[in-house]
Parts: C-alpha cells; sequence; structure tokens
C-alpha cells in the first residue's frame, strides 16, 4: 500500500519570522488522520527569516534529526554545544532525560530552509546527547545515503530509534532501489523536484506512506532531493 500525501494538504503556520508546513499533527495544526507514521512523530519544512530563530526551549525523550537545505541554522544547548550546521550536515540531538536548546538564523539577508524531523525513540530516560556529520552530495548522487541508523552503520548518526534514515539526489536515468520489511512502515519525502516511487510520481513537498510492501523503487528524478524513513510499525 503507498499513500500520497500531497504537499498543499500538509499543515502551515507562518509566524512572520517563521513559516513552517506541518506534515503531521504538530502545535496549533492537528489532523487525527496524520498523527505521526510508525515511530516517525514530527516532519516540518521550517524556513527562519534572518536574524530570527527559536529562542531557548526543551525537549525530552525524542530523536531530533536536522538537515539543512539552505543557509545556515546555528544551534546552542545545554550540553555545551554551539554549531553551525550547513547544507549536507545532519545533525542528531537525543532530548533523553532533557535538553534545552536555541536555533537561529543569524544570517543578515539570507533565510534558513529546513527540516525537523522527530523520531520516537525505543528508550527513555537516557542522557541526552549530540552528534552532526556531513554527508556530501556525491555520495547521495544517484543513491539512498544512510544518514542516521540505530547503530551508526556506514557512518551515519545514531538515534535511540528502530528507524533508519537516507538521502538521495536524483536525475534523468539514476535509479535506486531499497529492500523493505513488508510488516514495517516506511515514508518517502520528496524535498524538491520530481520523482518516480514505486510506479507512482512524486512533486516538491508530497509524501508517500508506505506500509506492507517488500521493495521501494526511485527513478526518473528531475533534480529531485528525497529523504526516506524505515520505521517501526
Amino acid at each position: 500500500m503507498l499513500q500520497v500525501r500531497k504537499s498543499n494538504e500538509r499543515g502551515f503556520a507562518d509566524h512572520g519570522w517563521l513559516k513552517s508546513f506541518h506534515s503531521f499533527s504538530f502545535a496549533g495544526y492537528h489532523d487525527p488522520q496524520f498523527m505521526g507514521w510508525g515511530n516517525l512523530r514530527v516532519i516540518n519544512e521550517d524556513r527562519i527569516a534572518p536574524g530570527t530563530g527559536f529562542g531557548t526551549h526543551g525537549h525530552r525523550d525524542m530523536e531530533i534529526i536536522s538537515y539543512v537545505i539552505s543557509g545556515e541554522l546555528a544551534h546552542k544547548d545545554t550540553m555545551g554545544n554551539v554549531k553551525g550546521i550547513p547544507p549536507g550536515d545532519v545533525q542528531r540531538m537525543s532530548a533523553g532525560s532533557g535538553v534545552q536548546h536555541s536555533e537561529f538564523n543569524h544570517a543578515p539577508s539570507e533565510s534558513t530552509h529546513f527540516f525537523q524531523i522527530w523520531i520516537e525513540p525505543n528508550v527513555t530516560g537516557i542522557p541526552a546527547s549530540y552528534e552532526q556529520k556531513t554527508f556530501a552530495d556525491t555520495e547521495k548522487q544517484g543513491a539512498l545515503r544512510l544518514v542516521a541508523s540505530p547503530d551508526g552503520a556506514l557512518g551515519s548518526v545514531t538515534i535511540h530509534a528502530a528507524a533508519r534514515m537516507y538521502a538521495g539526489l536524483f536525475d534523468g536515468a539514476q535509479q535506486a532501489q531499497l529492500v523493505l520489511n513488508p510488516a514495517q512502515k516506511a515514508y518517502v519525502h520528496l524535498v524538491r523536484g520530481e520523482l518516480t516511487v514505486n510506479g507512482v510520481a512524486l512533486f516538491t513537498g508530497d509524501a508517500a506512506l508506505i506500509e506492507g510492501e517488500s521493495q521501494l523503487a526511485l527513478s526518473q528524478g528531475k533534480d529531485a532531493e528525497v529523504l526516506v524513513f524505515e520505521l517501526s510499525a
């Protein structure tokens, strides 16, 4: 089964300094049909205006991944991390027993466009932790590059969750396949461009919610950037 979630069906919030699309129920956006998918709880596509950002706030018992598309995201937390997250980097923060952090766009004239992803952990109450790694476009071109996993496989960031996250870039004749466990769920989010997923065409901002399938096939990309998740049921 493959269900398409069109880009314009997502929730949207315009706070002036922040414009955010919500794939699942979040803050003031509530849709009982889209509370998450498997253990994937949040995918927010955020655009932060120059010189603004999220003030210090707290999280607990959640695996939080930031994936920057353009601009740079400045991160500061109570673990002592003060980081800049540019495009190509994947940041993982395990909130665990509790952490406070802020996220800002310090650029004077460029917005920061990024995805904030929350995955429910399979262990709670652990010490909060932080990890950040760079994945070059050459690693993602025509392939699904593993960027987050429970065991840090292939140099991915390590998440405390039964999930794997991949990033890929596809154009022209480039193709990729991924073997799926039919007993689990998968989720595909098209960041930009066009891409065919198991024979179904997706466009910028569209997503595919998948279950009961044994394979994922990506093809016919047109300047496509995609995020793929293997998830618990």
